[in-house]
């Protein structure tokens, strides 16, 4: 549903254009679960534009409508991770959860804790994720499930979820770059070079990539590329660590 098609649906509730004969939408369970997940997407609209605060004044009111409903309280704690209120979003997520345990929940709180860098319980969360064989997103659940693998310092166990991933959607290019370092640090520079292409392809370079992509091209033996990528290290990401290494590694 379209931000535009939300407002559209709140306003024809709340004005009682859409009507059975002479009962008024919101009297009815039918029309309030209506606006309640018409507010819902309004708040997620808002929230995609970058508008945290005007999104929490429909989920108050879906909120109002119903307390407990997991898809407020789950958008609600996506709107106060964004604002960087951990607790608020913690209680949040936890409210959803209560009200219905999916995937789309699941992942969205692992993540948030992987964020706190609470790595261990974020990888609890992701394989009950990951255990919904149907969820159209879960490429990236074991997506998550490998980055948060390697962030605990199981490599190999990494290495299996983000290969898993990758076959469930080819074009990840968080699980890709990933899997081309890890494969850098293995020695295993041809594939460790296919990942990384394929992940240019998709993504705006960072500056772990762009480091990664100065090292493969010594590797190739490829100074022009080299170069080109040391440029745009410094020009774009002056005072990161990324770029202190590369400076070392030119010594």
């Amino acid at each position: 549903m379209t931000l535009r098609a939300a407002l559209l649906i709140v306003f024809a509730l709340l004005t009682g254009c859409v009507t059975t004969g002479k009962v008024n939408p919101m009297d009815t369970s039918k029309g309030r679960d209506e606006a309640r997940q018409a507010y819902v997407q309004l708040g997620l609209g808002y929230l995609q534009e970058g508008s945290t605060e005007r999104a929490k004044i429909p989920l108050k009111k879906a909120l109002e409508l119903n307390g407990s409903d997991a898809d407020a309280n789950a958008a609600l704690a996506l709107v106060f991770q964004a604002e960087m209120e951990p607790e608020l979003a913690e209680q949040h997520f936890r409210k959803a959860l209560n009200a219905r345990s999916d995937a789309r929940i699941l992942n969205n709180y692992g993540s948030f804790l992987y964020e706190q860098k609470r790595y261990k319980e974020a990888y609890e969360l992701f394989e009950k994720a990951a255990a919904d064989t149907l969820y159209p997103e879960r490429s990236r659940v074991f997506e998550n499930l490998g980055m948060t693998a390697a962030a605990l310092g199981q490599r190999e166990v990494a290495r299996q979820n983000l290969e898993k991933a990758l076959r469930l959607n080819r074009q990840q290019p968080r699980a890709l770059l990933e899997m081309a370092e890890m494969s850098y640090q293995d020695m295993q520079y041809v594939p460790a070079k296919e990942y990384y292409d394929r992940f240019t392809q998709l993504s705006e370079q960072t500056a772990r990539s762009l480091l990664l992509g100065t090292r493969l091209a010594k590797v190739y033996e490829d100074k022009n590329k080299a170069a080109s990528y040391g440029l745009q290290l410094k020009r774009l990401y002056p005072g990161t660590p990324e770029y202190q290494q590369y400076l070392s590694e030119q010594r």
